[in-house]
């Protein structure tokens, strides 16, 4: 059996019927208040940004001890970046511990000779194991290449290719194992700190918030069923919970997609293979927390481990992630998109 073939409880034809359940409750009342979802890679493509390692000397400078703002509020800078200056270190969570460009696997994009390879041991304090899982932010250059932030007026959507490994490779631990997510801004009421004694109070500012969609695997070792199962989960709800998407019943390369309307609406879309994304690969749409997006920074991955100092993340691939808009601003770098189809299902 091929690897890209069925190797998960289930079949495709319960992915569909997984999806329609479980966004019965979640999709219909959001989209009746919002704007018909865009397709990602709908447009034109943002040139100078995201990446399609290609490069033979694609080179990532780690600059180790890595950030890990969000356990212990340690900013260890300088942070690590690559060569070609597309990717950094998350200032709040760290890099993954491999950032390696390696040979696209069998079924990847045809002529790619080149894509990403990410994993990490240690996603916690460097230097300390807390048996906790935790997690790598890896982030594309796309703000500052760009010189400014997206507005969601101009309709903007990335797509990324990810090659899943056999599960027999996977980090034997359920739980999130990867993610892929948006870096969104918004007007709302925050808690700032005033004063010489910081009090603190509510008052509108600028939010950053950070919708997207999981890798989450159920380890039939930890469930005690017959079988290992994976399914996208998708953050998230408006009162910023997580559920779950479309069951994952292949491995092999799958390409996932976000978009944002200008009402300010998030779309989510996933589908097996490397083919370009269509209606028929739509999950669901959410205001996530009951935000209502106005400007885009980047996008970006997450590399999750047990952070036990034995186990390996899961070893995932990315390939050819690209930034698109329908209504671009003046004055930007654009390509027109390839209509070429590569469906590989």
């Amino acid at each position: 059996m091929n690897i890209t073939e069925l190797v998960l409880a289930g079949r495709r034809s319960g992915w569909v019927a997984m999806s329609l359940a479980c966004l019965v409750s979640t999709v219909v009342t959001d989209q009746a208040n919002g704007q018909r979802p865009v397709v990602p890679g709908t447009g034109v493509e943002v040139q100078g940004v995201a990446d399609d390692f290609e490069d033979p000397n694609w080179r990532y400078v780690f600059n180790n001890p890595k950030s890990t703002e969000d356990i212990d509020e340690n900013q260890r800078a300088p942070m690590g970046k690559s060569t070609n200056g597309r990717w950094y270190e998350g200032i709040k969570r760290g890099h993954p511990d491999v950032v390696q460009r390696v040979p696209t696997p069998e079924g990847g994009l045809p002529g790619s000779k080149g894509a990403l390879l990410m994993r990490s041991k240690f996603t916690g304090i460097p230097g300390r194991t807390s048996g906790t899982m935790h997690q790598d932010d890896f982030i594309c250059n796309v703000q500052y290449r760009m010189k400014r932030r997206i507005d969601v007026s101009e309709v903007p959507s990335v797509t990324t290719r990810v090659f899943l490994p056999p599960v027999a490779e996977w980090e034997n631990r359920s739980g999130p194992h990867f993610g892929f997510r948006l870096a969104l801004e918004t007007t709302a009421m925050i808690e700032q700190e005033t004063g010489f004694f910081k009090l603190k109070k509510k008052e509108l500012g600028n939010e950053i918030y950070w919708p997207g969609m999981f890798i989450e695997f159920e380890s039939k070792d930890q469930t005690r069923r017959a079988d290992d199962y994976a399914y996208l989960r998708i953050r998230g709800n408006k009162n910023g919970g997580d559920f779950r998407g479309p069951q994952i019943t292949t491995t092999g390369w799958w390409t996932l997609g976000l978009s944002c309307t200008p009402d300010g609406m998030v779309h989510y879309y996933a589908s097996p293979g490397v083919d370009e994304l269509d209606e028929n690969d739509y999950i669901t749409s959410q205001f996530p927390y009951s935000y209502e997006a106005e400007r885009m920074r980047t996008f970006f991955y997450n590399v999750c481990s047990a952070d036990d100092g034995q186990r390996w993340s899961t070893s995932f691939i990315v390939d050819d992630p690209k930034v698109y808009l329908v209504r671009p601003k003046g004055g930007m770098k654009t390509a027109n998109r390839s209509t070429q189809s590569r469906r590989s299902r």
